[in-house]
């Protein structure tokens, strides 16, 4: 079975096949070249929410792969981290970093994520072809990852392009590289934090580290490179698609462009329509179970796919319509249940921020290309565009 992530027409729009699928069956099983136990694949809303939910599917990846040959080499800090794990651990890793992303935490951040989206946006040069992507919706979620971590900013080129490489679909060398690039830039900086304190979160991390709550030093690393990967790349492939979405729709952008106070009401429906992660991170099943009336064994992977469950027309009706007024708030971008995003209001916060900006200052901009040659990120786990050409 050729893999369809690496098909331009698929990346271009995955939702046709996706949809075509479900209509199927919502749970299908995928046939493995090596002949092994074959993952099974969520399409539907309901079987994806339930199956996000369920405590018999298991982010052990460590568990899932102990004593299976591999040539990979991921780095531990980078391939156990607090999403590749399940309770108590998983709970007790969370705990630690949730306060960081409370709504009262993320509204003190307000200023410093306005203050650098027009930083960003004075750069933009007026009457030329630029990109979208490289000019704001890399460097601001970047900036504030950073900002909040307290990763000094001469070291952020670095960080976002190991980052990018964690991605890297079919390169399994280049995301091997890039863990331990990413691990060893980690460890260095919280052995620096040691010697000269600061009042970040990775800070506060350390203290925990250090403290009553015992975080060993590989899980120190661990959630701070979750947290610097987690806490950019989303947010710049929702902004991506979020803007390509309204600027291949008028009547939308005109909207938004006329009453930008409607931006915070929107930005449910612009996750729901192009989910910035197509597929939830890995899991297995711990014990049988069926899903949509199909019986998946113990020790199955299950891949979750957030972007057809939230086009799914059993939950919303006409799924292929951007609709502005939608109550899409039921959507699956940031995941469900113990997993769901803990940076979700950060993320949120940004897009909006961003949005409003650009609409405001820029009421012209538009795209420099046809849709039909942007080009898409060859990657399963998360959906954007490496690249988004505008004019303004």
């Amino acid at each position: 079975m050729t893999d369809p992530t690496q098909d331009p027409r698929f990346l271009q729009d995955p939702y046709p096949v996706l949809a075509a699928m479900r209509a199927r069956c919502p749970v299908q099983p995928l046939p493995t070249e090596s002949g092994g136990r074959p993952a099974h694949l969520v399409t539907g809303y309901a079987e994806a929410r339930q199956a996000l939910a369920d405590p018999r599917l298991s982010k052990d990846t460590a568990a899932f792969f102990a004593g299976k040959e591999s040539r990979r080499r991921l780095h531990p800090a980078v391939a156990h981290t607090m999403l590749a794990g399940d309770p108590p651990r998983h709970t007790r890793l969370r705990k630690l970093v949730t306060k960081a992303f409370t709504a009262g935490a993320v509204a003190r951040l307000r200023p410093f994520i306005a203050r650098v989206t027009g930083e960003l946006l004075d750069r933009w040069p007026v009457g030329e072809r630029f990109d979208f992507v490289s000019t704001l919706a890399v460097p601001l979620p970047v900036i504030v990852i950073c900002r909040l971590l307290g990763v000094p900013s001469k070291d952020r080129p670095d960080v976002r392009r190991w980052s990018g490489e964690l991605f890297a679909a079919g390169r399994p060398d280049v995301i091997d590289a890039a863990s331990h690039a990413l691990a060893d830039y980690m460890t260095g900086l919280v052995a620096a934090k040691r010697q000269d304190p600061g009042d970040s979160l990775l800070d506060r991390l350390i203290s925990a580290r250090d403290g009553a709550d015992r975080l060993s030093e590989e899980e120190l690393v661990s959630l701070a490179v979750l947290l610097l990967v987690a806490g950019h790349e989303t947010t710049t492939n929702f902004l991506g698609n979020a803007v390509l979405a309204l600027l291949q729709r008028p009547a939308a952008l005109d909207r938004l462009r006329g009453n930008p106070d409607d931006i915070p009401a929107v930005l449910d429906e612009l996750l729901r329509f192009d989910s910035p992660v197509s597929t939830a991170t890995f899991r297995y099943t711990t014990e049988a179970i069926t899903l949509a009336g199909v019986d998946i064994p113990p020790g199955a992977p299950v891949l979750v796919a957030l972007g057809a469950a939230n086009r799914d027309p059993l939950r919303f009706p006409a799924p292929d319509l951007l609709d502005l007024d939608r109550d899409a708030t039921g959507h699956l971008g940031f995941g469900h249940g113990i997993h769901r995003c803990v940076g979700a209001s950060l993320a949120m916060t940004e897009a909006e921020i961003a949005l409003r900006a650009v609409l405001t200052r820029f009421p012209g901009i538009r795209l420099a290309v046809p849709a039909a040659q942007l080009d898409w990120r060859r990657t399963r786990l998360v959906r954007g565009l490496s690249a988004l050409p505008v004019t303004v």
